[in-house]
Formats: C-alpha cells, sequence, structure tokens
C-alpha cells in the first residue's frame, strides 16, 4: 500500500492505494463519488474524464499513485461552477442527453472547450467532442448546448473559467510537489481549512468522500458560551455526557480511541475506532473527526461533526452539522428520515447531560455512563410523535 496526499473538491484527502489502483476506481470505492463513470476501462470512451490540476484526463488508465499532490475535481467539486451550471441548462434544453451515461465526461470537456476556445464552431466542436463517445444523441444536441454556452460567454453574459495552469508532461503521469487549494475552483464547505490541518496528521473523517448521512442540529444550553466551549474541549467529559460512548484510555495530543454503542431490540452494535478534534478557539469552532467498526456485524462507519458555539441570550447555542458514511449490514438504518429525528432525541439527552454537568459537576447523566445507547426507546418516542403530529394535521383539516 502507498500512502498519497490529494485535493479531491476543494477537500484534502490522505489515504493508502495500491500501486495498481486506477484513480477512478479510487474515487468511486473509496471516496464514493460516482459521477466519474466507468465503461470502456481503456481511455477511448472519455465516461469517466474528470480534471486534474484543471485539465481534463481519463480516470481510468490514470493510477492514483501518479496524482500524488494533485488538484482532482470531478463532477461533483462543479456543482456551483457558473459555466458547468450554464451547461447543465443548455444540455437539458437542446436535448443534449438521453441515457445520461456518457453526460458526467462529456460536461467535463464542454467545460474545457468553453474555457479554453471561447471562438469554437461547431466543427472544431466535434473535433474537441471525439474524445467522448455518445451512442445515443448523435451529437447534434450536444453541440447546440455548447454554441450557446460559447455564445453566453462572448456576449459577456457567462464569465470565463479560469484557466488552468500550463504542466510539464502529459496530464496525470507526473508526481507533482504541491497543490495549493487556491487552484481548485469548487465550492469547498466552511470546515475545510479545519478538515486540512486533520487530514495531515492521519487518516479519519469522510477525507473528502461523499456522506450518505448529513444532518444540522442545534440545541441550547443555559451557560456562557466560553463555559460551554471549555467543557467540549475535554473529551472524557463529552463521552460521560453522550449515551453510548466510551473512550479507551486518555486523550493524547487530540487523539482518542473509543467506541459508540447502540442497542435496538435483541441487536447490540458497538463501534470501536478513534477519533481526532481541531478546535479554533477565536470562533469556537471545532471539527471532530472519526472512524470505526462493528466486529459483529462487519459494518463501517466514519464521519466528521462540526460544531460551533454561539452566545444566546444569557446561554449558548451549540450548532451541529454531522456528516457520515455507514457501510455494512447496518446501513440500511441511515436511510430514513426518521434517523434525524433520531439524532435530535440524543442531541436532547446529550444536552441536558451536559447542562447538568456545568450546573454542579455532580449530577448523574440520565444515562449510565459505558452503556449502550438505548435507541429503541428514542425511537418509538420519535414515532409515537410522528403518529401524533399526523394525526393532528388531520383533525385540523377535518376542522376547516
Amino acid at each position: 500500500m502507498t500512502p498519497i496526499r490529494l485535493i479531491v473538491n476543494g477537500r484534502p484527502v490522505v489515504e493508502a492505494v495500491e500501486a495498481r489502483t486506477h484513480l477512478a476506481d479510487f474515487l468511486r470505492d473509496r471516496l464514493n463519488l460516482t459521477a466519474t463513470h466507468l465503461r470502456c476501462e481503456q481511455g477511448v470512451c472519455g465516461a469517466c474524464t474528470l480534471l486534474i490540476d484543471g485539465q481534463p484526463a481519463r480516470s481510468c488508465i490514470t493510477y492514483a499513485v501518479m496524482c500524488e499532490g494533485a488538484a482532482v475535481t470531478t463532477l461533483e467539486g462543479l456543482e456551483h461552477d457558473p459555466a458547468m451550471a450554464a451547461l447543465r441548462r443548455a444540455f437539458a434544453e437542446e436535448h443534449g442527453l438521453q441515457c445520461g451515461f456518457c453526460t458526467p465526461g462529456m460536461l467535463i470537456t464542454a467545460r474545457d472547450i468553453v474555457t479554453r476556445l471561447p471562438d469554437a464552431d461547431a466543427a472544431r466542436i466535434r473535433l474537441e467532442l471525439s474524445g467522448n463517445l455518445c451512442r445515443c444523441t448523435g451529437y447534434v444536441g450536444i453541440v447546440r448546448a455548447i454554441e450557446r454556452v460559447l455564445k453566453a460567454r462572448r456576449a459577456g453574459t457567462l464569465a470565463a473559467p479560469p484557466m488552468p495552469a500550463p504542466a510539464l508532461g502529459p496530464v496525470g503521469a507526473r508526481r507533482v510537489r504541491a497543490a495549493p487549494e487556491h487552484r481548485v475552483a469548487s465550492a469547498a464547505r466552511s470546515a475545510a481549512p479545519l478538515a486540512g490541518e486533520a487530514a495531515a496528521q492521519g487518516v479519519l473523517g469522510l477525507a473528502g468522500r461523499q456522506p450518505n448521512i448529513e444532518l444540522r442540529q442545534s440545541f441550547l444550553v443555559a451557560r456562557p458560551p466560553g463555559e460551554v466551549w471549555n467543557f467540549l474541549g475535554n473529551l472524557e467529559q463529552v463521552a460521560r455526557c453522550l449515551p453510548g460512548a466510551s473512550l479507551s484510555g486518555a486523550p493524547q495530543a487530540g487523539n482518542v480511541a473509543g467506541k459508540f454503542s447502540v442497542k435496538l431490540g435483541p441487536i447490540t452494535a458497538s463501534f470501536s475506532g478513534e477519533a481526532r478534534i481541531v478546535r479554533d478557539d477565536a470562533q469556537r469552532r471545532a471539527l471532530l473527526l472519526g472512524a470505526g467498526s462493528d466486529r459483529l456485524s462487519g459494518s463501517r462507519a466514519a464521519g466528521e461533526i462540526e460544531y460551533v458555539v454561539l452566545p444566546a441570550g444569557g446561554g449558548s447555542r451549540v450548532e451541529i452539522v454531522l456528516r457520515a458514511i455507514l457501510a455494512g449490514a447496518l446501513a440500511q438504518f441511515g436511510r430514513s428520515g426518521i434517523v434525524e429525528d433520531l439524532v435530535a432525541r440524543i442531541a436532547e439527552t446529550f444536552a441536558r447531560n451536559l447542562e447538568a454537568k456545568l450546573a454542579g459537576g455532580g449530577a448523574k447523566p440520565k444515562e449510565p455512563e459505558n452503556a449502550p445507547l438505548a435507541a429503541g426507546a428514542l425511537l418509538r418516542q420519535v414515532l409515537s410523535a410522528r403518529v401524533r403530529a399526523i394525526f393532528a394535521r388531520w383533525l385540523g383539516r377535518g376542522s376547516r
């Protein structure tokens, strides 16, 4: 296994890969970035086209280890790019796609044409598209769509995408010393600077992968923000307040080993792993990165919890963003909207325990320390609340 460091869609990624792993397989299988499609796997069809240091490349014939230090941008990383937004609209309105399998790679190539060849005519567009095969459209709608976006660029109604810095040698076939984050034209999350610092220390959290669970929660604590912020920096105290969480030992330089246990009926899952916290004292913002696995079910989890402590009246409001990947037998529990309500209940319990600790220090948490989270009881409360809300809506309609 060879360690590699990349910037993928504006976020640092540190992973270990086999030397024979192709970039497309690495992005799809390890980072869950599935907009990069695979078809011929010989560099012919263009379905796997993406950007390496701003230039189009075939990811199915590019080894991941050859991209050490590079900035890799997939279609997911161009979601908020103005040129890509214009191309998506034009492809839809000009019927430039049918089955859609070639469309991600086609869009990447189309953006390159718009960036590099503002005066391209239909013949030049077809020449540039010759490396992207489409078996449905006959290319007529695709060419019209690109012509429409080029016309908008020439008219000044569309800002030109930045030209990539010139590189020596073929794209994706060299090692580069560094890939500064400013070279990537993508919308990084607000936690990117903290994630960069954490990723530089090892592989934890999402590491650039797309989460299959993303939740936002907040709760109030009747204590001053400074006091709450200082308490949240003590991982041992935090674990005592979080039902189901326990530490295996004292934290070392922000790193900690522990487990999170959850009990649902006869099933008890216990995820053992590691976590790291990176804190910004000036903004009272932190990022907790973790990864773990459950030995019995073979399930794996990795995630990031970003939180910020804000003043709220005479107390504090803690805002949380949870992003996680749950894989394996237990992944089915992450697919329901009920999970959001369940997490909200856990947050309420944590807030009560935290406030009790801050108030007197001797108050006992509601849940016994080291006990598995009783998800079944919380789930029944969630379902009961949902049923009551449904009946309330029905009764409200009936009284009109």
